[in-house]
């Protein structure tokens, strides 16, 4: 999750601009706020040297006990361990450890850029994990642009973890590489870019579809971009009941349609798009974005950050009360107040300085916890789907709004919600170690995840953690 300052809402001045004017302003805005914060951050990443280290969670009141946590008494923790592989999640940390394997080849808003430029991402993604999961993630940057090698990679690493989340590794090797390791391991892998943001996404998009009075097997739906979140959130759709024939898929080149010109390469390269190509788009509607969006009830965009990608009167073309989600980050396909005065009844964008932020962040920290706590052997998308429609129906505690479609980061008391419904669906699923009721895994989660803001705080208050240098960014 990026959190960027909150930038000023349009005024009366503003009123008057052209919306090209408001999307060149902003745009320039924007670079303006990404440019200190991207300053500051290199700043902080070499005053800290890093973001996550590991700590003893142990006591040792003396050298006397490493006699118990090491040599001689390990001997017997290992010789059980030997007797039955299955104890190493009961006698070491391996329930609660995760790896966090990249190639760097696909990072969010940098590309290609390579596996030790890919570590500071994985770093904040490793503190993100802690800090909101009480997961204990490693960042695994490996050095290879090949499949077979991160697959080979990961499939050694089993042993040590309780689960792998696969990050930043471009399409659509991605899917294979997440279609083999769940078929070959017996611990739960995640591809987060893939499943962690259709699971947000299809949250956000359910309470929209109740707000606007729809059902999603009447819906028209458009889907811009053909990368890892949108073909996660196309299977989500079809595990939903949507009408697939009613869905219609937009890359680059065009809507996704049986007799696209590159339909023989996609069936060679890309058999997950080409599927969508034979089972989306029934009309059979050729063209770009503009066509598709003709009479649509929801957008989901999730392609390039550029303002200006969507145009307004694309918008206008769409049904009565349309659903906007622009999903692009750091800056959204279409500005959030450009949409609605288009008429979008309900816009949602990945950014958390404007309503109904829809982001992988309030996903996987509570899905890890919750596969983790049940010792999970696997993580099917049906329990990525129950994810996505426990945190929708939380959202409607606080109140569900065309301004609050979803819980914030600040609603802290959903996500051991979340956690415990994943937990108690992998029992139902038939793939949990550990069999535990829906109260067990909530008291857990909320306790597991609680602990690191409290060691946090206390680490702070007795100067363990070295406060931030200079002017802190709020």
């Amino acid at each position: 999750m990026v959190e960027v300052l909150p930038r000023s809402r349009p005024g009366v001045e503003e009123g008057r601009k052209s919306d090209q004017e408001i999307e060149e302003a902003r745009a320039r805005e924007a670079e303006e706020e990404t440019r200190g914060l991207s300053e500051r951050a290199v700043d902080l990443a070499r005053y800290f040297a890093g973001k996550i280290e590991v700590i003893p969670k142990v006591p040792v009141r003396s050298l006397k006990d490493f006699s118990y946590w090491y040599t001689p008494g390990i001997a017997e923790v290992s010789r059980e361990i030997h007797r039955d592989p299955e104890l190493s999640f009961e006698l070491t940390g391996r329930w609660n450890t995760i790896a966090i394997v990249t190639d760097g080849s696909r990072v969010l808003g940098l590309g290609d850029i390579g596996p030790e430029a890919a570590l500071p991402v994985m770093e904040g993604k490793a503190l993100l994990f802690k800090y909101l999961g009480g997961v204990d993630a490693f960042p695994i940057p490996i050095r290879t642009k090949e499949p077979n090698d991160i697959i080979e990679t990961a499939q050694r690493l089993e042993p040590a973890l309780g689960g792998i989340n696969l990050e930043d590794i471009a399409s659509p090797k991605c899917f294979h590489i997440l279609d083999e390791l769940q078929r070959s391991l017996s611990i739960p892998v995640w591809h987060d870019d893939q499943l962690g943001t259709a699971a947000a996404t299809v949250a956000g998009l359910l309470n929209a579809l109740e707000l606007t009075g729809r059902k999603i097997w009447q819906t028209g739906i458009v889907l811009l971009g053909a990368g890892a979140a949108n073909l996660a959130t196309a299977r989500l759709l079809k595990a939903l009941n949507c009408d697939m024939g009613a869905l219609t898929v937009v890359d680059h080149k065009g809507i996704l349609q049986s007799e696209r010109e590159d339909i023989d390469e996609l069936m060679l390269r890309n058999r997950w798009k080409y599927e969508l190509a034979l089972t989306t788009n029934e009309a059979r509607t050729h063209g770009g974005l503009k066509e598709a969006l003709q009479g649509a009830d929801v957008l989901i965009a999730a392609s390039t950050p550029k303002p200006g990608m969507i145009k307004p009167e694309w918008i206008q073309s769409m049904a009565p009360k349309p659903i906007v989600f622009a999903l692009a980050n750091p800056s959204p396909e279409i500005w959030p107040d450009v949409a609605k005065a288009a008429g979008a009844e309900i816009v949602a964008t990945g950014r958390s300085d404007f309503p109904n932020q829809v982001n992988n962040s309030l996903i996987f920290p509570a899905v890890f916890r919750g596969v983790l706590d049940a010792h999970a052997r696997g993580i099917p998308d049906l329990l990525a789907l129950e994810a996505a429609q426990e945190l929708a129906r939380h959202a409607k505690v606080k109140g569900l709004t065309k301004d609050h479609l979803l819980p914030t980061m600040a609603e802290e008391g959903v996500f051991p919600e979340v956690a415990a419904a994943v937990g108690i669906k992998a029992v139902e699923l038939g793939i949990a170690r550990k069999k535990r009721t829906r109260e067990e895994f909530l008291q857990l989660a909320q306790a597991r995840m609680a602990r690191p803001k409290e060691l946090t705080q206390v680490l702070m208050k007795n100067g363990l953690l070295p406060p931030m240098p200079g002017q802190e960014v709020v």
